[in-house]
């Protein structure tokens, strides 16, 4: 754990003991990579694309090239810097090429990583390729719900810039 990444106040997952949440010391290996991941994955539930990207991207400077939690950051602003190239700019060629880089990132990413549903994404932009409308309607899980943001999940994107 990195003193860097760790913040007491970050709480537990609400369901089950996803990768990344340490039982034994009752908080997450990096916590600042879940509050991360809680905002980027509501942000991007919303449609807020571009602000979900911010997320991830700020966190994953955190964590040195090649680590699980590098190429997992690196994925997820794949994941929506791809849904913001079809839905802002109607550029699926666009989305369609980073959507091949997310894939490869997030390959050896446990499925269960900091309580999001990395099967189902991967599953997701896997048929997204060939058919970009299995994005319409599709929100990332997060320990078994799909939640949407507020305006504190709006608030924490604002404060990266």
């Amino acid at each position: 754990m990195d003193e860097h990444t760790t913040d007491p106040e970050v709480p537990p997952p609400v369901r089950g003991e996803p990768t990344g949440w340490r039982p034994d010391l009752r908080r997450w290996e990096h916590d600042t990579l879940r509050r991360a991941t809680v905002h980027g994955v509501r942000l991007y539930n919303a449609g807020d694309y571009h602000a979900a990207h911010d997320c991830f991207e700020d966190e994953w400077y955190n964590y040195g090239r090649g680590s699980t939690e590098s190429k997992f950051c690196h994925g997820m602003v794949q994941v929506a810097a791809g849904a913001y190239k079809h839905y802002d700019f109607e550029d699926d060629v666009g989305m369609t090429s980073l959507f091949h880089t997310a894939l490869d990132y997030l390959a050896d990413v446990p499925d269960d990583f900091y309580g999001v549903d990395l099967a189902d994404v991967r599953a997701t932009l896997k048929t997204a390729l060939g058919n970009p409308t299995a994005l319409d309607g599709w929100r990332v899980e997060l320990d078994g719900d799909t939640p949407g943001a507020d305006r504190w999940d709006r608030a924490y994107a604002d404060n990266l810039e």
